[in-house]
This record gives C-alpha cells, sequence and structure tokens, in this order.
C-alpha cells in the first residue's frame, strides 16, 4: 500500500483515499440504509473501490455489487475480435443493472480510464461499439438521467491516465501528481471534508436561485471565435451540486463539481462556437473544434486534429447534432486554476463553462413529471450520445436575454457579475 505523505495536510495517501471514499458514500451518494449500490471501476481502481464498499456497508447498504473493467481486454477485441463483435453490447448485464435501478439500487461509477487507449484503433469500429453499447444501456441511462436513483461519479488514479497527464514523469510521481489533483479538486484535503462540500453546495444553491428567479429566454456567449445564442427549454430549471432524486435521496452526482446548468431548447442554439480546451472521446483528443449552429444543428464542423473522429461523434444519430446541455463554471474555480488539462469529462467539464451534444436531462425542468412527448415539445434533446466540451475561458462574456430580447450581463471575463 502506498504511505507517501501529504506534507501540506500531514495525511498519508491511504488517509487520502479513505477520505475519498467516505465522501463517494455520504456526500455523493447520501447511501440509505437498506439501500443496495451498483458500482463500476477500472482493476487499477480496486484499492477505492473496496474502502467505497467498506463505507457503504457501514453506511447500512444491504449489498454492494462491483464490476470491473479491463483496458487490456477491451483492447484484445479490437486486435482480434471478427467485424460483427462491435455491434455487440451485453444487453444482459445492462437490462441487470436497469431491474436494480428499479429496485431501488443506488449507482457509482469510479472513473480513471486511459484516454489514449482507442487511439489507435479505427475509428468506425469504435463508433460501432459505442453505438451498440449506448443502445444497450439505454434503459438504465434513463432511470439515471431521470434521476430516478441517486448516483454519483468518483475519481481514481490509474497508470495509463497518470502518463497521458504527465509524460514526463516516471509512473510513480505522475500517480503522485495525478492523486494530488483528484484529491485537491474533490476537497479531500479541507480540514473536514464533509462541512467543505456543505459550504461548496450551498454557493452552487445561490447561483441555482438567482438564475432561477431570471427566468431567461436565452444566453448569449461572445469570445474568441464564439458569437453564441443558446435558446433554453420552456419551464427549465438550473441544476448543479445537491441533487435530490425521485426516490427523496439528496446528493452530488459528481464529485468534483462546479459547475451549474439547464436544459436548451434543441431547435434555438444559432451561431459559431469554438471550444477552448481540447476534448478527449473515443481515446482521440480533438483539438480546436469550431462549429456553426443553424436552427439549433450544427450544420458545419471543424477541428485541427481528431476530424473523422468528431464526425463520427456527430453523425451517430439525428439529436447528436443538437445540445442538450449548457452549463455556467467561472473562470477562477480550482479545477481551472490547476492549469492540468485532465482529458477526462468529469474534471475538464468543470473547468470551464460548456455545452454537451446529445441527450438533454429530464430532471433540468421546474416540473419534473413530464412525459416524453411534452419533454421533446419544450425542445428537450434525444440521442444516444452525452457530449460535454468546453467554451468557457477568462476570455469569455455571458449575457443572460429575456424573453423580450433584453440582455443583462450574466458572466465578464469569464467570472460572475455580481
Amino acid at each position: 500500500m502506498d504511505t507517501r505523505i501529504d506534507m501540506q495536510a500531514g495525511r498519508s495517501q491511504a488517509a487520502r483515499l479513505d477520505r475519498l471514499a467516505e465522501l463517494a458514500v455520504r456526500v455523493g451518494l447520501n447511501l440509505a440504509p437498506g439501500q443496495e449500490l451498483v458500482m463500476t471501476a477500472p482493476l487499477e481502481a480496486l484499492d477505492l473501490s473496496r474502502r467505497i464498499t467498506e463505507h457503504a456497508y457501514r453506511a447500512g447498504a444491504s449489498l454492494v455489487t462491483t464490476f470491473l473493467s479491463d483496458d487490456q481486454a477491451v483492447l484484445a477485441r479490437y486486435r482480434h475480435a471478427p467485424d460483427e463483435s462491435f455491434d455487440k453490447a451485453p444487453g444482459w448485464l445492462f437490462d441487470g443493472m436497469a431491474q436494480a435501478f428499479r429496485d431501488g439500487a443506488a449507482r457509482l461509477a469510479i472513473v480513471g480510464e486511459d484516454p489514449a487507449l482507442l487511439a489507435g484503433q479505427e475509428p468506425g469500429k469504435v463508433a460501432r461499439a459505442n453505438r451498440a453499447r449506448s443502445r444497450a444501456y439505454r434503459p438504465a441511462l434513463e432511470l439515471i438521467s431521470g434521476t430516478v436513483i441517486n448516483w454519483s461519479l468518483v475519481a481514481a488514479a490509474t497508470p495509463a491516465w497518470a502518463k497521458v497527464m504527465f509524460p514526463d514523469l516516471p509512473e510513480e510521481q505522475a500517480m503522485a501528481r495525478l492523486w494530488d489533483a483528484i484529491f485537491a479538486a474533490s476537497r479531500v484535503d479541507a480540514p473536514d471534508p464533509v462541512a467543505a462540500w456543505a459550504a461548496h453546495n450551498a454557493g452552487l444553491m445561490a447561483r441555482r436561485t438567482m438564475l432561477n428567479g431570471k427566468r431567461y429566454a436565452a444566453l448569449h456567449f461572445r469570445g474568441p471565435g464564439t458569437d453564441l445564442r443558446v435558446g433554453l427549454a420552456e419551464g427549465h430549471a438550473w441544476m448543479g451540486g445537491l441533487s435530490t432524486a425521485k426516490n427523496g435521496i439528496t446528493g452530488n452526482p459528481n464529485i468534483p463539481t462546479e459547475e451549474v446548468f439547464t436544459t436548451p431548447d434543441a431547435r434555438m442554439t444559432e451561431g459559431v462556437v469554438a471550444a477552448t480546451k481540447p476534448l478527449s472521446y473515443q481515446g482521440t483528443l480533438i483539438r480546436d473544434i469550431r462549429v456553426r449552429f443553424e436552427a439549433g444543428r450544427i450544420t458545419e464542423a471543424q477541428a485541427s486534429t481528431g476530424q473523422a473522429v468528431l464526425e463520427q461523434m456527430i453523425g451517430t444519430d439525428e439529436g447528436a447534432r443538437m445540445l442538450g446541455e449548457v452549463a455556467l463554471v467561472p473562470a477562477s474555480n480550482p479545477i481551472a486554476q490547476s492549469g492540468l488539462l485532465f482529458l477526462n469529462t468529469l474534471f475538464d467539464e468543470n473547468a470551464a463553462s460548456h455545452i454537451a451534444l446529445g441527450q438533454a436531462y429530464s430532471k433540468c425542468f421546474l416540473d419534473q413529471d413530464l412525459s416524453k412527448e411534452e419533454l421533446a415539445r419544450r425542445g428537450a434533446n434525444t440521442s444516444l450520445i452525452h457530449v460535454d466540451w468546453m467554451i468557457g475561458s477568462a476570455g469569455t462574456d455571458v449575457d443572460g436575454v429575456d424573453a423580450e430580447g433584453r440582455a443583462e450581463p450574466l458572466m465578464r471575463g469569464g467570472e460572475w457579475v455580481g
């Protein structure tokens, strides 16, 4: 076991890891006594998953079931499987997960995947495999995205991820740097992490309350290469930080998180937008994304690298060219100030204001019991994908626009006004 000492906090690596596990259970999931937990994790996160399992049982979990993923097994498929393999997915497994969620189980994912795992693989096969998986997983995902259950994401440092982030460092030092960054972003090193999260959630709630009171009809983003108007869905609600699931349990779906977000009207996005950070997608780093929206749809898309993968992504289905989320994040947040590009959506989406192509969140409405037909009428997008990419920076201004077209400053230079 790694017993490296964090000199600033005076705690061992093991103690910090245990704190993260406790946060995952108490703050992320707020796991209820008697509740089951379904957890997924990479093999390299076994230590963290075991600690989370221990804390879950201490919290009264009735059963913890963990599914481990193996990057080498994934690569073996791409190297040796027959072509028809890439149109298959373990539907039986995802059906079982969906049933567990219907029966009240919570969901936790430990992320730490290798951002470059599939970089050398054929984009068409990667796209087919992801499409098949998305279709099979959809019944379970709808229960998660609709917040029927309490769920959360946390991160674990893995050697492959650390190597991509810190290529010039030996593995041990790279892992130490990545763990330090994860702990800092997750507020593990605070004197009282649970209290630190309570204070942070209060700040996010204040922003949500302000935005929900404004009832903006649209947001207008301006910055280098960006002049984008994003219409907001009728009856939208801003979310961020704490979220109460339909089972009545309140937790933090993302650890870390810095965003407040809502559902746009997918038909009402107009203008041009340039990404402010690279996007890691399907093992490919897509740089310098620039797109044009007309009547809600991407009509032009360019990237300096990863163009083929970008085109595969927006060609997934009809909704992949339209927005399912818009989020506001101040440029001064701790993840952005770290100066690190994590190449992991859980972190990078919280470093800057962003938009997401694909599936909308049905929870981002004042009325939480809308039918699929009513959600579609209000412009909530439907897709097999949900891909966040960053459009905010210290050079980005955002206006809120009311129903009469009057604009007022919301963010200037990447920071909140007022």
